[in-house]
């Protein structure tokens, strides 16, 4: 059975003439350990669906499942269990608390988590060491380069080393040269496993990627198995 199951997704917002429909019967299954990406124009339902995949925004219908786990037959506290456990989020905006170090953004995922500040210290600067930044752990965000920020947000979103990671335009503020930087990491950390599920624009960051699911106007209008091409070693890459 796939690790990841989406039937008949169906997201509406509003009612009656005024109602719009940004995701309609999307139905896909995604593997342990494999790298999706998602395609389409502006508007097509990419960020409705990934919002979907995070478990922060229920379908209007049908059925998400992740690891034999009905998603949206959880209750609220139980679904936020769910994405602490399971999933890890990088955006387009960092989203970094300005006026906390790079060690101390890695950290907040941790702040439900009942271990001593030491451990949580400890956690971070492993998940600093896995985006090649623990020198800069005692810096501010201001500090350092839009490239490191996205760094710092990757190492957020997998200090508690969840089996899926959910990317929305990863490389959207970045330059070219820092986006394949970026790209190289998050195609390392699913090389080690994680289940990665992208958003994008991009079809340079689509070819990271082993399939692209093409949506238009809130559907899946088809899938494409991509061959795959080698990418720098991660020590070379940052």
């Amino acid at each position: 059975m796939s690790y990841i199951i989406a039937h008949n997704l169906v997201k509406e917002y509003g009612e009656g003439e005024a109602a719009v429909l940004a995701v309609r019967n999307m139905s896909f299954e995604i593997e342990a350990g494999e790298f999706v990406a998602v395609m389409g124009e502006s508007g097509a339902g990419k960020s409705t669906l990934l919002a979907m995949m995070g478990a922060m925004n229920p379908p209007t219908s049908g059925e998400y499942i992740v690891d034999d786990i009905p998603v949206y037959r959880l209750g609220r506290e139980r679904r936020a269990d769910f994405r602490r456990e399971f999933l890890g989020f990088v955006f387009q905006s960092f989203h970094l608390v300005p006026y906390l170090t790079v060690a101390e953004n890695v950290m907040l995922p941790l702040v439900t988590l009942r271990a001593s500040r030491r451990q949580k210290r400890a956690m971070a600067e492993g998940a600093l060491d896995r985006v090649g930044l623990t020198d800069k752990a005692n810096r501010l965000p201001s500090q350092i380069s839009g490239g490191e920020k996205e760094r710092v947000a990757i190492a957020r979103a997998i200090v508690n080393e969840p089996p899926v990671l959910l990317a929305d335009e990863p490389t959207g503020n970045l330059d070219s040269k820092t986006g394949r930087v970026v790209m190289n990491l998050i195609q390392q950390l699913n090389k080690e496993g994680m289940t990665v599920v992208m958003v994008t624009h991009s079809t340079e960051c689509a070819g990271y990627a082993e399939r692209v699911l093409q949506v238009s106007d809130g559907g899946l209008m088809r899938e494409d198995t991509l061959p795959g091409a080698p990418r720098l070693p991660l020590q070379q890459a940052i």
